[in-house]
């Protein structure tokens, strides 16, 4: 099902996206995984000078709709394994619905800690240590509870010839940046993966707090915590 502009709740509260100012691809190589073979590209903001490795699978084209996942950096669940968090399980599931579909495309958004960097993502793990939730220590932090923005991704998407996508996101944020780039999402796929009992309660604050579409996260899991 076509997914429409009107569907989808995003805490931006409609707010006019910034300009990307474009981005340009710099590189690409063969990349051989664990789950299959990849080409990955790097591209880099015009504006920003942001890095934004990519990782595709096979043949894309206008107008055959292939899975697109924009992934946030998560360095504690990417690379360290954190169960904090789903980001790494997310990353991993994208991966492996990629390449049983045969095509597709993984952009790696290197925005950590939703836009406030490792440090003050560490320092945010700290106040979560202390029982504030993901939402609260960014604001006791200084911060909007989620900086980033979606705007170099959506052209990224664009310049691999795609128009018509398999959005793979929980995000209404997300969602809501693609469909205003006018980028047509003909089926939202979930990447939810199985709560952990260390991510459940982070978990919990997206849906409830940043209106993430989880759909196996209910009260009954807090008897897991």
């Amino acid at each position: 099902m076509t997914v429409q502009a009107g569907s989808v709740m995003s805490k931006n509260n409609g707010n006019p996206d910034p300009e990307c100012a474009g981005v340009e691809r710099l590189a690409e190589a063969n990349l051989p995984t664990e789950f299959g073979l990849f080409r990955i590209m790097a591209f880099k903001s015009n504006l920003t000078g942001e890095d934004f490795p990519v990782l595709v699978k096979g043949d894309l084209d206008a107008e055959t709709p292939s899975l697109v996942r924009i992934h946030s950096q998560c360095l504690t669940g990417d690379v360290f394994h954190s169960l904090k968090c789903d980001c790494g399980r997310q990353l991993q599931h994208a991966m492996r619905l990629i390449q049983e579909e045969g095509h597709g495309v993984i952009i790696y958004q290197q925005q950590e800690g939703r836009g406030i960097g490792i440090t003050n993502k560490i320092r945010a793990y700290a106040l979560q240590d202390a029982g504030q939730d993901t939402v609260e220590a960014n604001i006791s932090l200084g911060f909007e509870a989620d900086l980033r923005q979606y705007e170099c991704c959506a052209d990224i998407i664009k310049q691999l010839g795609l128009r018509r996508i398999r959005l793979m996101s929980n995000n209404p944020d997300k969602i809501a940046a693609v469909l205003r780039a006018g980028i047509e999402i003909v089926e939202r796929v979930s990447i939810e993966v199985e709560p952990h009992e260390k991510s459940l309660s982070y978990m919990k604050t997206k849906k409830e707090k940043m209106g993430h579409l989880l759909e196996r996260i209910d009260d009954e899991d807090e008897a897991r915590i």
